[in-house]
């Protein structure tokens, strides 16, 4: 199922994001995680495309099981990194053909230990010409990321959204945010590509920060600003690993229950392969 029929039926939608396990013992984490994520029936579900391409063989697996076999609506991952025309056509081809209907399409980060992107031979530099691309070939629902602290490559905030623009007019379906912990980003975000023309659906992306080691690293991924009030409660808290917890989980239902009350249009929980706080959010909001 197209994830845009999926918005004709439902008003908001829930979804999830996972990424191929790495190895047997992950294998089984994983399995147990996300039977339990997907026990909340999920709107749809999203899979990683790692780093270089690193993971293709074992996302387009997990996606044609989940796709296919679980029978839940879902999203494969697909960037610009190591993937000229050739490439990009042998790809997609196999997902079409596997009966997946929906891509997430991304440039993708620069491979570990290169500073800027550069792509590959035959290949494109920007998501809006791989979407673009893909639009021309083939009969996908195309979704793309948005980003409310701002493009960390863009100058400014205009900038950004000209180029979000771009993404959209080549032929995105929707768009789903990066992780954020600041509303007023995404609500500044969402006014930003509504001035701009931008008239698709804009989910925003969540995580809860639970522990204090993913401060810099959530940070790091995405160059998500972190308000005032969950830096102290992290520094608070950092060495009382249940307190903190407890303070991270009401941080982010407190941040999901705002940005429904204001009208966002669903929910992207980013789980990394965890069902536990993400099971209890959404228990919370809709339980």
């Amino acid at each position: 199922m197209r994830v845009t029929d999926i918005f004709k039926e439902k008003e908001r939608t829930y979804s999830f994001e996972f990424f191929p396990p790495r190895d047997e013992i992950s294998a089984v984490d994983f399995g147990i995680n996300v039977g339990q994520l997907l026990g909340l029936d999920p709107s749809f579900v999203t899979v990683t495309y790692g780093a270089g391409g690193s993971t293709r063989d074992r996302t387009f697996a997990l996606v044609e099981y989940l796709n296919n076999r679980i029978g839940i609506p879902t999203v494969a991952h697909y960037t610009c990194v190591q993937a000229d025309r050739e490439k990009i056509v042998r790809d997609l081809s196999w997902l079409q053909q596997t009966g997946i209907e929906n891509l997430f399409v991304l440039r993708g980060d620069p491979p570990k230990g290169e500073a800027t992107f550069v792509p590959a031979e035959g290949g494109f530099q920007y998501a809006s010409q791989l979407t673009s691309f893909v639009r021309e070939q083939f009969d996908f629902c195309l979704g793309g990321a948005a980003y409310p602290d701002i493009h960390p490559e863009a100058p400014n905030a205009f900038s950004d959204v000209l180029n979000l623009k771009k993404k959209v007019d080549a032929g995105l379906d929707f768009l789903t945010t990066q992780l954020f912990f600041d509303n007023q980003k995404y609500f500044d975000l969402v006014r930003r590509a509504r001035a701009a023309g931008i008239a698709c659906r804009i989910i925003p992306g969540i995580i809860p920060l639970t522990q204090f080691s993913q401060l810099e690293r959530f940070t790091r991924m995405s160059q998500a600003s972190i308000p005032e009030a969950l830096t102290e409660l992290t520094e608070r808290f950092k060495d009382q690993p249940s307190k903190l917890y407890q303070a991270g989980m009401d941080y982010a239902i407190a941040q999901c229950r705002e940005l429904l009350e204001q009208g966002a249009p669903g929910l992207h929980f980013y789980t990394l392969n965890k069902s536990r706080a993400t099971i209890e959010i959404y228990q919370t909001l809709l339980g």
